[in-house]
């Protein structure tokens, strides 16, 4: 079987144009217009390689490197290989990705999944519906009635965006999404699967039997937000699910109706985050987390995973556990408990056993 080369090198990157995007001199004896053609872990890059460090764990690793260039944290320069170009960076990790930016350009976003330019045969465009120059659509996808979408934008294979849709320029909807009821801002990446716009859950429970109550809001999702495969983000009941600029969603996550996302938050796979539940800017919640409806996280808060947020959580806080509280005071519960059931187990077995005669 043939090893398929899914994300080829476009163009290779010269030790003068990482230079520029590290911000640093080019270290004396290397020639500016040296080529690198690829990007590699320090274990297994070669001369003509990038690679970065900024990690404990790979001192030796750092050490052995036959990286051509390395990009390096300033605490571990020191371990650095005397033969690679080298740049002591305060933040290694920014750079590399600028400069697998660079090399793979195709990566940063889902394109189209048959290699499609304009609007493939197979696609179906409902007469009404407009699409601005550029905008690549392929077989199988489905752009309903009075639809908008903005030059650059790629919607894949078996995409369906329903009547009304408003999508910006340079956005990418991945095979299998569906975006309904939603007006959503330039470069948006919407990855495989993902369903945005559907019902919220909203139901009016009774003895009789739980009546629907239907879900007339919208999902407003801003500029730069990456939505993460087979997430769900449902449209508001009475007012708009709003998702803040910048901010990116992992694989798994459901946002519930009217939930309220501030800028440049980052939720990781697998949380819930209930209705009506506001997250201000900078919100960082980790994977596995449970956030009950209405409250609201205040501003930078961390929260981490595995946890349950059933109360407000104030600005720059962070908490965690279940119930979530403050982590030094989850730390400290965790280590009392931990403490008490060890002296338990002790006096347990100090205890003579019933056959114990005392001899």
């Amino acid at each position: 079987m043939a090893d398929p080369d899914f994300f080829p090198i476009r163009s290779a990157i010269s030790l003068r144009e990482i230079a520029e995007l590290a911000s640093r001199p080019i270290p004396e004896g290397f020639d500016p217009e040296r080529a690198f053609t690829g990007a590699a872990p320090l274990e297994t890059a070669g001369p003509s390689d990038a690679s970065y460090m900024d990690n404990p764990k790979y001192t030796d690793a750092l050490a052995a490197t036959q990286a051509g260039v390395v990009l390096v944290a300033r605490r571990y320069a020191a371990r650095a290989p005397e033969g690679a170009c080298v740049f002591v960076l305060d933040r290694p990790y920014d750079v590399y990705a600028s400069v697998l930016a660079r090399l793979y350009p195709e990566a940063m976003r889902p394109g189209s999944a048959f290699g499609a330019s304009g609007v493939s045969p197979g696609a179906i465009v409902h007469p009404s519906a407009r699409l601005e120059h550029g905008v690549i659509v392929d077989p199988g996808a489905v752009i309903g009635p009075h639809a908008e979408i903005g030059a650059g934008a790629v919607i894949a294979a078996g995409a369906v965006i329903g009547p009304h849709v408003r999508i910006g320029r340079d956005c990418s909807i991945g095979p299998g999404a569906s975006v309904l009821n939603a007006m959503l801002g330039n470069r948006i990446i919407v990855h495989p699967g993902a369903r945005i716009g559907q019902d919220g859950f909203g139901f009016a429970m009774g003895p009789g039997g739980h009546r629907k109550v239907p879900q007339v809001g919208r999902v407003i999702i801003q500029d730069d937000v990456e939505i993460g495969a087979n997430t769900t983000i449902d449209r508001g009941a009475s007012r708009d699910t709003v998702i803040g600029e910048g901010t990116k969603i992992d694989n798994l996550v459901q946002i519930g109706h009217n939930v309220t996302i501030g800028r440049h938050c980052v939720i990781v796979s697998q949380t819930g985050i209930s209705g009506s539940t506001r997250l201000d800017d900078f919100v960082v919640i980790g994977g596995q987390v449970g956030v009950i409806g209405h409250v609201r996280l205040g501003a930078g808060a961390q929260i981490a995973a595995s946890s349950d947020v059933n109360s407000d959580v104030p600005a720059g806080a962070r908490w965690g556990g279940t119930p979530a509280r403050p982590v030094r005071e989850w730390f400290r519960e965790m280590t009392t408990l931990k403490t008490l059931a060890s002296r338990r187990k002790t006096a347990k077995d100090d205890m003579p056993s019933p056959d114990d005669d005392g001899a």
